[in-house]
């Protein structure tokens, strides 16, 4: 049977959902559940939710932060970009930091992901390679025609804008 949020989450607009889950605290927990498992279409809309809806270094997801970074490697694209995009608002500790850079990098390198996905996951590398400037070589690497060819034009500018911006 539904859940009061699972139909929230096929069945009402962004600002509606968002409203909801202020309105109801409860909601917050059952949305990480959710984003947290393979029950689709909630999974992803819930990860989708959680990213549209939290605060930078947000208190009520930092608990979720390992269990997020083990959950990515075997979910679908979709919910690995709104994962991604919920732990780039994160601050990660380092022994965190290595794990999820290594769990990015297997994202990236798959070149049959969605663009999305692989964009999210090249912005954590990133983000992550800026406290290791020893990394900055192998991020340059990483933009080479072979990782970069079957991108959308956008997805491929704004990987090179992000280059751009690490050499700043």
């Amino acid at each position: 049977m539904e859940t009061d949020l699972e139909y929230l989450l096929t069945h009402s607009y962004k600002e509606q959902m968002i409203a909801s889950l202020d309105a109801n605290p409860g909601y917050f927990e059952e949305a990480v559940r959710l984003a947290l498992s393979d029950k689709q279409p909630y999974a992803w809309r819930s990860s989708w939710l959680l990213w549209s809806c939290m605060k930078p270094n947000d208190e009520r997801v930092r608990k979720y932060i390992p269990e997020i970074i083990g959950f990515l490697p075997g979910c679908r694209d979709n919910q690995q970009r709104e994962l991604l995009k919920i732990l780039y608002l994160m601050e990660i500790d380092e022994e965190q930091e290595g794990i999820l850079f290594d769990v990015s990098m297997g994202i990236w390198e798959k070149l049959n992901k969605q663009p999305s996905a692989r964009y999210n996951a090249f912005k954590m590398i990133v983000k992550i390679a800026k406290n290791y400037p020893d990394l900055h070589r192998e991020i340059e690497y990483l933009t080479e025609p072979q990782y970069t060819e079957n991108l959308t034009a956008a997805v491929r500018r704004g990987i090179f804008r992000i280059i751009s911006e690490l050499h700043q």
